[in-house]
């Protein structure tokens, strides 16, 4: 696997990661606001499938954190200290 392939691939997981970071973001910003979980109500209240979403939404969260430094380098996104007088 050549690194151009690999580092599509990377980038490719980190959208998917992305999405799921939001899908359960939006769902607790329902849940919050409004006492709606839309997980549940599509999937079924605690059902294997909400369980697996739940499932992923987190996985999601653990690959963010700990790969965070080299998703910013693969996507050139630069982090600069503050300046304080």
């Amino acid at each position: 696997m050549t690194r151009a392939t690999k580092e599509r691939s990377l980038k490719s997981i980190d959208v998917i990661a992305y999405a799921l970071l939001l899908i359960g973001a939006l769902n607790w910003g329902l849940v919050g606001f409004f006492g709606f979980n839309l997980v549940a109500y599509l999937f079924g209240e605690m059902s294997a499938l909400s369980r697996v979403v739940y499932a992923l939404v987190g996985l999601a969260a653990l690959y963010d954190i700990v790969s965070v430094k080299s998703i910013w380098h693969r996507w050139h996104i630069r982090y600069h200290e503050p300046v304080t007088a």
